[in-house]
């Protein structure tokens, strides 16, 4: 990966150390002021129609401000921290080719500055993997020029920014290169400087213990199975939240095979699995007090002789069974055993993150997660998203559903193939029974748990825009941890 090193200063702007400048503004009608520090740009930018409008990006020449290239970037007429995040994050995407940027936000915008910091981070990332000739580059460092910005915010921004390019970097990886055995390595090293203890499971631990759904669908594969188990334990933590995440490192679908057209991109299909391990580095990052397990199941999906089989009823690792009428489910099946083992440590909230159903496209578009669950812990994290200005939607859970899940021979069906309604819904019930309760007791609660279905919003198919490139978005990790980041402050 390539990310850009972040540093601040309350020095003037741009500073001579930089070989280019960016300055956020906001919409000029709305804010007619808001260049008046900055004396003759305000007519600069008349001259040549730049308004203001979110993410409008226009390179000026402007010699009262600055002798260095230079840029302006729109943050609308709301702006918020939102906005002003995006509009420093297609600065970055945009201002190509100069290895030292300075960034400002007018004058109105100085309280957003810590989101141009992230803002910043976030678009200079860039993922050149495997082309012969590197892309246009982008910025080698960022320094924002504000007084309002502080080292921790600095910080902040950096943490999560490494945080988006992990999971960026893993998920861009071809399968090829990327076993489970490859996922699990790169999980040990990402964590490997901090206060975390990883277990791995091979797939002769995981027969031992019994994760029949994981082996039921690695079963297929001549790459045999892992699952990750990550502890962030700090002293003084007073509440644990348990994170679970989907790793199909290359999805065909199984002997239920995809057609070709949609089995493209299906690397991706481990996007859960990066997300979750991104969150707690961040959270450890942080130094956060506050517990955070993680469960990565991790396999491939394949196709062969020795793959489960439609009909073919596997004993997950809480002794429920299920019968697999379609071996493309298979996301719901290694989920089950990883929620079984979060459920088994006790914690305080369970969140699985996956890109589960096509169904949750169909519901919610490309940029919205869907979000199902116990209610209150599902309201808690929709604050926490939209405290950290990610698009989220709850759905239902009905329980006349219930019904649907039934099979004639086992405890449960993984897939209704007669009716393909709520497809997304009928999976988060699905995932709901391998919760575990609170107490002993048969009719305890459930221990509260919130299911985060990213297939729509871990991909951006079409044209960037703000920080947001083609291809893995990190989707949901700045929520995750700004859920933490509440529960600390509760604490």
């Amino acid at each position: 990966m390539t990310l850009p090193a972040l540093s601040h200063t309350d020095s003037p702007f741009p500073g001579s150390a930089a070989d280019a400048a960016v300055l956020v503004v906001p919409d000029l009608e709305a804010f007619p002021d808001a260049l008046d520090a900055l004396p003759g740009l305000k007519d600069v930018l008349q001259a040549i129609g730049f308004t203001g409008a979110a993410s409008s990006f226009a390179r000026v020449h402007a010699p009262e401000v600055t002798s260095l290239p230079f840029a302006v970037v729109g943050a609308g007429k709301n702006a918020d921290a939102a906005s002003v995040r995006d509009a420093a994050g297609t600065a970055l995407r945009s201002l190509t080719g100069f290895a030292d940027v300075a960034l400002a936000v007018a004058a109105p915008l100085d309280e957003f500055a810590p989101a141009a910091a992230e803002g910043a981070v976030y678009g200079g990332y860039r993922f050149d993997g495997y082309r012969a000739k590197p892309g246009k580059s982008r910025a080698e460092s960022v320094t924002v020029h504000s007084a309002s910005i502080t080292a921790a915010d600095i910080e902040r921004a950096r943490v999560l920014g490494d945080a988006l390019a992990l999971v960026k970097d893993l998920v861009s990886v071809p399968a090829e290169w990327q076993s489970p055995a490859d996922l699990a390595q790169s999980a040990v090293d990402a964590v490997a400087d901090l206060d975390v203890s990883v277990d791995v499971l091979d797939e002769q631990m995981l027969a031992e213990q019994g994760f029949g759904g994981v082996l039921g669908v690695a079963q297929g594969s001549d790459r045999p199975p892992r699952v990750v188990h990550l502890d962030y334990s700090p002293a003084g933590a007073t509440t644990h939240i348990a994170l679970v995440g989907k790793g199909i490192t290359f999805d065909t679908g199984g002997l239920s095979l995809k057609p070709a057209a949609s089995m493209v991109g299906m690397k991706f299909d481990m996007a859960g699995s990066a997300t979750v391990l991104a969150a707690l580095r961040a959270i450890a990052e942080l130094k956060l007090p506050v517990r955070v397990t993680a469960w990565m199941c991790i396999t491939d999906n394949m196709p062969s002789g020795s793959a489960t089989r439609p009909g073919d009823v596997l004993r997950m690792l809480d002794g429920q069974t299920v019968e697999v009428l379609n071996t493309d489910a298979e996301g719901r099946l290694v989920l089950a055993d990883g929620l079984v083992s979060a459920s088994r440590e006790n914690p305080d909230v369970i969140f699985d993150v996956a890109t589960l159903t096509g169904a949750i496209l169909v519901a919610l578009g490309h940029r919205h997660t869907g979000v199902m669950g116990d209610d209150d812990a599902v309201a808690e994290y929709l604050a926490a998203a939209e405290s950290a200005d990610e698009l989220a939607w709850a759905l239902p859970l009905p329980e006349y559903m219930e019904d649907s899940l039934e099979s004639p021979i086992a405890d449960m069906i993984n897939a209704n193939m007669g009716d393909r309604s709520g497809g997304s819904m009928f999976a988060g019930l699905f995932l709901r029974r391998f919760v575990g309760r609170t107490g002993e007791a048969e009719d305890a609660p459930r221990i509260p748990w919130v299911h985060l279905d990213i297939a729509g919003s871990s991909e951006h198919a079409g044209s960037p825009y703000g920080f947001t490139d083609k291809g893995a978005t990190g989707a949901t990790v700045r929520s995750l941890v700004a859920f933490a980041e509440a529960r600390a402050k509760e604490a």
